[in-house]
């Protein structure tokens, strides 16, 4: 049976450190019979230097292995002491393994990717911003038991900044209210009925959190828009057909109803029937309507009542301004203006764009 050391290639022999760097000891041994005659004194001069090399290489090695165990602790108390503070390598693409080859053990989880992808600049980027907010409402709906504890506090950190860029901007904040409300929900389910053991980390800290988001709700709630003064055009000033061609940008019924509470105007263009068609049409099926068609006392379809009854039964089209895109060819995740290392001849004709939900089924097995 082999004698295995510290280092499997070798029998475990004793490294000295010294100006040049750290150099094997090896003991040598004379087979010639002429050196036996040597005088005692010699001998025990070598035996005394042997004995002080193992000493000074056994003291080195103890001195650094406790090195090693110290900055091992010390790194894994910053990390635990600083949550706030993200530590994870974010790339610009990554690849999704789905099961063990020789080259590569193990497969891609959710909280890996989730990790690695650079979420927090984009929810820097306007055109990014509503895809990582559906995405996190996603996971907080069904996918937060099976993320990592690591993956758990950077879906927090990523929020907190979500939630900081909002008030601090005033943008977009009713997508935040619907999250923080899933998310609450979504806490509160699985601590009283799932049970505690399905969240990864003490009691205290998922408390911690629920108090966090109340006080985010709060902070929401009594968020004032402040009315920015601008001596240029305004949306009034503009003519009539361009206001209403900018109404038909408009994916999303609560943001027309919105603009039309600004003026008596945008009210008047908002209430277009003919507008509120083209909704409907844009994100439901012809199918879909006859299964919940709504008539108005003279006959007509109100189309308008229809577009939110419509969605409370059927998913709506998403749109994105950016999205993630995936790879067939390389089976690569990655930002459509970073790119990746494909091999493929026309890459582009290889990439599709990849919803929130699509992003999160890709990692079921």
């Amino acid at each position: 049976m082999p004698f295995l050391g510290q280092d499997w290639r070798s029998p475990g022999g004793y490294w000295v450190k010294s100006e040049d760097g750290w150099k094997r000891f090896e003991f040598y041994r004379d087979d010639d019979d002429d050196e036996e005659e040597e005088s005692e004194s010699s001998s025990n001069r070598r035996q005394l230097e042997i004995g002080q090399l193992q000493e000074e290489s056994q003291e080195n090695r103890i001195i650094g292995e406790d090195c090693e165990v110290i900055v091992k602790k010390r790194k894994k108390d910053h990390f635990n002491n600083n949550t706030k503070t993200q530590y994870f390598c974010q790339e610009k693409w990554i690849y999704v393994h789905k099961g063990s080859t020789r080259e590569r053990h193990g497969y891609c989880t959710l909280g890996e990717a989730f990790n690695r992808l650079d979420f927090s600049s984009a929810i820097q980027d306007i055109r990014r911003f509503n895809y990582v907010v559906k995405l996190l409402q996603l996971i907080a709906n069904s996918q937060l038991t099976s993320l990592s504890g690591a993956a758990q506090k950077n879906y927090f950190n990523i929020l907190e900044k979500i939630v900081r860029k909002v008030l601090e901007d005033q943008q977009n904040p009713r997508l935040i209210k619907n999250l923080l409300q899933d998310l609450g929900s979504a806490l509160c389910i699985l601590i009283r009925e799932v049970g505690r053991c399905v969240l990864v980390g003490n009691v205290n800290i998922w408390v911690c959190r629920m108090e966090t988001i109340l006080n985010w709700q709060h902070q929401l709630n009594n968020l004032q828009i402040t009315r920015q003064m601008n001596n240029g055009a305004t949306l009034s000033d503009l003519p009539l057909h361009m206001q209403n061609s900018i109404l038909y940008r408009f994916s999303d019924g609560l943001d027309i109803v919105s603009l039309g509470q600004v003026t008596s105007t945008l009210h008047m263009l908002s209430e277009d029937r003919h507008l509120w068609k083209k909704l409907c049409q844009y994100h439901f099926a012809e199918t879909q309507f006859c299964r919940h068609l709504i008539l108005t006392e003279n006959g007509c379809v109100d189309w308008k009542l229809m577009y939110f009854t419509l969605q409370k039964y059927c998913p709506k089209k998403e749109q994105y301004g950016d999205a993630l895109q995936f790879c067939r060819h390389c089976s690569i995740l990655f930002w459509k203006d970073t790119g990746h290392p494909c091999t493929a001849n026309n890459p582009e004709s290889c990439s599709t764009p990849v919803s929130p939900q699509h992003f999160i089924d890709l990692f079921k097995f």
